[in-house]
């Protein structure tokens, strides 16, 4: 209870600013409407409308949960209008871009550490890649690919992939790096090679910063593959979802299609952190 009691609190007041804030946003609708009746509101009224406009400037608590609750379970699950449907388009892109981004960063780091070449140009280009706008990024992207008469998944991937590396990267190269010389010269007496010096103690002292990483790049990845469905014009995904609010000025949905991206991205780092404890755990390592 004591370990709730600071969680709920803040909450509380973020519920109780958003409604604030969603009064103060909505009410020149309320007042506008008003003044074209001649008529004049009372602040009661003005509140109350605020809070149930069909498109908000900035949705209440409540209408965002009651979007969000029909978009998880007032559709069915192939229902183009249901975020299940579309929050398992974006999962597949994300998981793709995410295997591709984990496998690349861990090759990357593997040849930083084995080579100096590589530790002095491919880090630095590796830094200078994430200095770049991801939105100006997807859409070349997205055309190049086309181009090519690849669409669909892919692209998406490519992008959640672009996005997800690089944390994997820097984690991996400090993991591998963390044992100390000590234990890095024992090996030597023992006419270990590189390969299993990588295998045997590199490898395994560097699963909890492999974990961490992760947890930021599978994040990471979920981002690019919302971003990939943006410009591509998609009609699948929870970007789509995001997109097709934006035109029809529907806030509601746009901001349930939000919580549904944070919603799904909190399930995936919390399945990495279940992963994580029964890793480490076998290894002895639990934290």
């Amino acid at each position: 209870m004591k370990v709730l009691a600071p969680i709920l609190t803040v909450l509380l007041a973020i519920v109780v600013l958003w409604y604030g804030a969603s009064v103060l946003m909505n009410r020149a609708w309320t007042y506008d409407q008003a003044a074209r009746a001649g008529t004049t509101v009372t602040a009661s009224e003005v509140i109350r409308d605020a809070w149930s406009q069909d498109r908000p400037v900035l949705p209440a608590p409540h209408q965002v949960a009651k979007g969000l609750w029909d978009g998880l379970a007032g559709q069915a699950v192939t229902s183009k209008k249901s975020l299940v449907y579309h929050g398992w388009q974006t999962l597949k892109a994300t998981l793709v871009g995410f295997l591709i981004g984990t496998v690349l960063g861990i090759l990357l780091a593997v040849g930083i550490i084995h080579n100096r070449a590589m530790d002095l140009s491919v880090m630095p280009w590796a830094i200078a890649s994430q200095t770049i706008p991801i939105l100006a990024i997807a859409p070349m992207v997205i055309v190049v690919l086309a181009s090519q008469g690849i669409t669909g998944l892919l692209p998406k991937a490519i992008i959640s992939a672009y996005l997800s590396f690089f944390p994997v990267v820097v984690g991996m190269v400090k993991g591998l790096r963390s044992p100390d010389q000590m234990q890095l010269d024992l090996l030597t007496t023992y006419n270990a090679s590189n390969s299993q010096t990588l295998w045997k103690l590199r490898l395994p002292a560097s699963m909890p910063y492999l974990f961490a990483s992760l947890k930021v790049s599978v994040a990471a990845s979920l981002v690019g593959a919302i971003v990939g469905e943006l410009p591509s014009g998609a009609t699948v995904g929870l970007g789509a979802r995001l997109l097709s609010g934006s035109y029809y000025g529907q806030t509601i949905q746009i901001w349930s299609a939000l919580f549904a991206a944070a919603i799904l991205a909190a399930g995936l780092v919390i399945l990495i952190g279940w992963i994580e404890r029964r890793t480490l755990a076998r290894m002895g390592m639990a934290r």
